[in-house]
């Protein structure tokens, strides 16, 4: 599959899949999102591929934000089907089978810190910027920002973002939990791919049960997400890895998992 804006490098099962608009620092339009939900399809369903990464070109953004100049002239209908495109790849990211890291190189502003949020964890460099910086321009974010924020951080200090359009640096982040961990610049993507790596290693069946029991167990109350995961549980018994995973142990010896 190739790509205008993006470029893809699969290696040992991990997808590193850098955003590459340089001269719009990496922004957001309408080709882009197309391209990263073309891709996510793709890697839901490919086995070559247990571990997603999210980067952009560069050491000065990750994405700076959706693409202003492609939306200065939208009307409101065409504000809303450009919305809609967002919140269809999030959601595609949020759902997708296998786990997603963020290594957030710079800025992640707008649509940037949105796209970060609907990945599963987010490593951040030291020069890292978070923002949702919308209101300023009249308009609010349109890429689930104002719904996964506030479930992220809680209500109080997503609101203020939100309402007040500030910029935090990676320390800031990493204090309300917006990100996992914060790195030297230079370390991030070797992070990144040393933590893709360790979740490589494990059980691909059971790390996909895990995603989904979290995602799906977030959405219910805490008694029917219990009863969800205890179902989930179950179902792991009847999968070649919960096999392989508890001999092997009781063999001592490492693990060979198939997905399955």
């Amino acid at each position: 599959m190739e790509f205008k804006n993006l470029k893809v490098e699969t290696t040992n099962r991990i997808a590193v899949v850098t955003i590459n608009r340089p001269e719009a620092l990496n922004a957001l339009n309408e080709q882009t999102l197309d391209e990263l939900q073309s891709f996510f399809s793709d890697a839901n369903d490919n086995d070559g591929v247990q571990v997603v990464i999210v980067t952009g070109s560069g050491k000065k953004a990750f994405v700076a934000g959706a693409d202003i100049v492609a939306m200065q002239q939208l009307t409101a209908l065409e504000a809303r089907k450009f919305s809609r495109l967002g919140h269809q790849l999030m959601r595609s990211i949020e759902t997708c089978a296998k786990p997603v890291i963020a290594a957030v190189n710079g800025f992640a502003l707008g649509g940037g810190c949105e796209l970060a949020l609907s990945c599963d964890i987010r490593i951040a460099s030291e020069n890292a910027r978070f923002s949702q910086p919308e209101v300023n321009l009249g308009v609010i974010p349109g890429f689930g920002g104002t719904q996964r924020l506030s479930r992220l951080i809680g209500k109080g200090r997503a609101l203020e973002l939100l309402f007040t359009g500030d910029m935090i640096d990676a320390a800031e982040a990493y204090q309300m939990a917006l990100v996992n961990r914060v790195v030297p610049q230079e370390k991030l993507l070797e992070t990144a791919v040393e933590m893709a790596t360790k979740i490589v290693n494990k059980g691909p069946y059971a790390v996909r049960q895990v995603k989904e029991a979290v995602r799906t167990g977030l959405e219910m109350d805490l008694d029917k997400a219990n009863q969800y995961e205890t179902e989930m549980f179950g179902l792991c018994f009847a999968s070649l890895d919960q096999k392989e995973g508890m001999l092997a142990f009781l063999e001592k010896r490492p693990a060979v998992f198939v997905g399955q």
